[in-house]
């Protein structure tokens, strides 16, 4: 492999030396007073913009905490990407897969800035629902519910939905916590806690490659969870669908197939 220019070279030290300048030294002939403007500059512009995409996260933690992950993060980890919409992203994998946690960690670290990553993630996603054949008013037990690309669902150990300066659990739920995020028609985002039923319920919906009627799903999950009354899980089920609709977490219906 040829030997690469200086000024390549020079590139690569200054770059290092950016990320990180207790290990690596700043490129020869260049003033420590101007290296100190962009150490400053670089670290201060990702801490920052970080902390406004992240900002219970960061409310949390202490800034010396918070410095000292980014710090880690600029040190270790190598983005994919040079968008800074995706920086949060980049960092999300860096916390789940190269950051060393120290004892005074929170539990819930990770999975709060993940529920932090969806939220900013569900608001700039450029998918959008194919409405062709869809009836926004349709008769949800007797066709077949459609739910939005735009909504999604995930499960937590912690509520982090709730997790804030006055609220920081100790141990995880007693059972997992089930969240959908998702975007209305007019971009605003909002969430809503699901019991395990209706988790399931919601991605049968989202499995429903058969075309069954919301009836006929909410009779398989009778059917999954071996609920005795299955008449008054369809009701309970319509209830928990059309809340759902109102929300935009479904977009409507389909003639079944």
């Amino acid at each position: 492999m040829a030997e690469l220019p200086d000024f390549q070279k020079k590139q690569y030290a200054f770059a290092a030396h950016i990320r990180d300048p207790e290990s690596a030294p700043a490129p020869a002939g260049i003033e420590d007073r101007r290296m100190a403007i962009y150490r400053k500059l670089f670290f201060n512009n990702i801490r920052n913009l970080l902390g406004n995409m992240f900002p219970v996260l960061r409310k949390l933690l202490s800034d010396d905490k918070w410095h000292a992950i980014i710090r880690q993060f600029m040190q270790r980890h190598r983005a994919e990407t040079p968008y800074f919409l995706q920086l949060p992203r980049e960092f999300l994998a860096f916390l789940q897969e190269e950051y060393e946690n120290a004892e005074d960690d929170y539990p819930f670290l990770v999975e709060l800035a993940h529920y932090e990553y969806i939220e900013l993630a569900v608001s700039i996603s450029e998918e959008a629902n194919k409405l062709d054949g869809v009836d926004p008013g349709g008769d949800l037990l007797q066709q077949v519910p459609v739910k939005s690309v735009l909504a999604w669902v995930y499960a937590y150990q912690y509520p982090v939905h709730r997790i804030n300066s006055d609220y920081i659990p100790t141990e995880p739920a007693e059972q997992p916590v089930f969240l959908v995020v998702y975007r209305r028609s007019d971009d605003s985002v909002g969430f809503l806690e699901l019991n395990p039923v209706t988790a399931r319920l919601l991605e049968l919906v989202e499995e429903n490659d058969s075309l069954l009627t919301g009836e006929a799903l909410l009779r398989v999950l009778a059917d999954e969870i071996n609920y005795a009354d299955a008449v008054a899980l369809v009701q309970h089920g319509a209830a928990a669908l059309e809340e759902m609709r109102q929300l935009e977490i479904l977009t409507g219906t389909r003639v079944p197939g």
